[in-house]
């Protein structure tokens, strides 16, 4: 007889790029997947098609506390990854109050319905380089003080505080993951890594002739998304609860972005990419650059794919995806 129990997982944000990559991992693992969705009029399954039969969705939204009770009380899991969020930095300048709402109010009504219906459950919360923003030191580690330029920011460092402590206070298994950059074929077509390389399919398809971006001089630690929900499910199976930088520990510039992006089908980034101030931050972050030798240290986790390998696999991608 078989005694073996499957573990159960709760995924906010599956729809998502990370939520997809995270899903296919825990799948793999043997887990039996629940994932929150919200109605919303232009909610995108796509990233998840190909698992539409192997987990299994709950409707609830982190602006409404029962539907997150409920959706605890009926999957009862043993590990909850929080990774739902008005993500996009920009949009959190025009929705700042909607930001703050989902991102930061929505991680404590989680947090609550866990305490109050799964208190053995281990929890994850994606919070953000953003959170360092104007950054003190560089690299950041994780005692790297916040000085978040955003909306999105300011959100995700209440998330992470008020993940710390139903921690300290209730003694919840809740972990940080601080994860800076992180791309992939599935990131949303509003984020500067996917404009560019969707721009550069576009353009080498003859669809279009130029791409409009803000600061090329901003830089990022870029990483790929697939190595960095292999983190998150690596946090969870620790004994101790902690929080971790992920990161890669190698920044790149949107302008070098664009140079291996373009060479990538043969094109000089030059000859088309123009420069619209309408695409450049109220508060600009210049510089994120992580280290994460405590992830690597106490884990044993290492990124696989490399930057350029990343720019590349992202341009193919899209390439393929328009040409049909």
């Amino acid at each position: 007889m078989d005694l073996t129990v499957t573990k159960r997982a709760l995924i906010t944000g599956i729809t998502g790029q990370d939520g997809s990559y995270l899903a296919e991992l825990l799948l793999d693992k043997g887990y039996t997947v629940f994932g929150l969705v919200r109605r919303s009029s232009t909610g995108s399954f796509d990233r998840i098609e190909h698992l539409a039969h192997k987990v299994k969705l709950l409707s609830g939204d982190l602006s409404d506390q029962v539907s997150l009770i409920e959706a605890v009380y009926e999957s009862q899991p043993d590990e909850v990854y929080n990774l739902a969020a008005q993500s996009f930095v920009a949009d959190s300048w025009r929705q700042a109050t909607y930001t703050g709402d989902v991102d930061a109010l929505g991680v404590t009504r989680l947090l609550e319905a866990i305490r109050r219906e799964k208190s053995d459950a281990r929890f994850y919360q994606a919070s953000s380089s953003e959170m360092y923003g104007k950054v003190r030191e560089t690299p950041q580690t994780e005692t790297t003080p916040f000085h978040p330029r955003s909306p999105y920011g300011v959100a995700k460092v209440y998330g992470y505080y008020i993940t710390l402590n139903y921690r300290e206070s209730f003694g919840l298994h809740a972990s940080n993951g601080i994860l800076f950059n992180h791309e992939s074929p599935r990131r949303g077509l509003e984020f500067v890594t996917r404009k560019i390389t969707d721009g550069v399919a576009r353009i080498k398809l003859g669809m279009e002739t130029e791409l409009r971006l803000g600061n090329l001089d901003s830089q990022r630690d870029w990483g790929f998304a697939g190595d960095y929900v292999e983190m998150m499910w690596r946090m969870l199976q620790e004994q101790e609860p902690d929080d971790y930088v992920i990161a890669t520990g190698e920044t790149h510039s949107v302008r070098e972005f664009c140079e291996i992006a373009f060479s990538r089908v043969g094109l000089d980034y030059t000859e088309h990419v123009v420069l619209d101030p309408a695409f450049v931050r109220p508060a600009e972050v210049d510089l994120l650059l992580g280290d994460c030798g405590k992830a690597k240290r106490v884990l044993g986790w290492e990124p696989k794919v490399s930057f350029v390998d990343l720019v590349e696999m992202m341009v193919d991608s899209d390439i393929a995806r328009l040409s049909r």
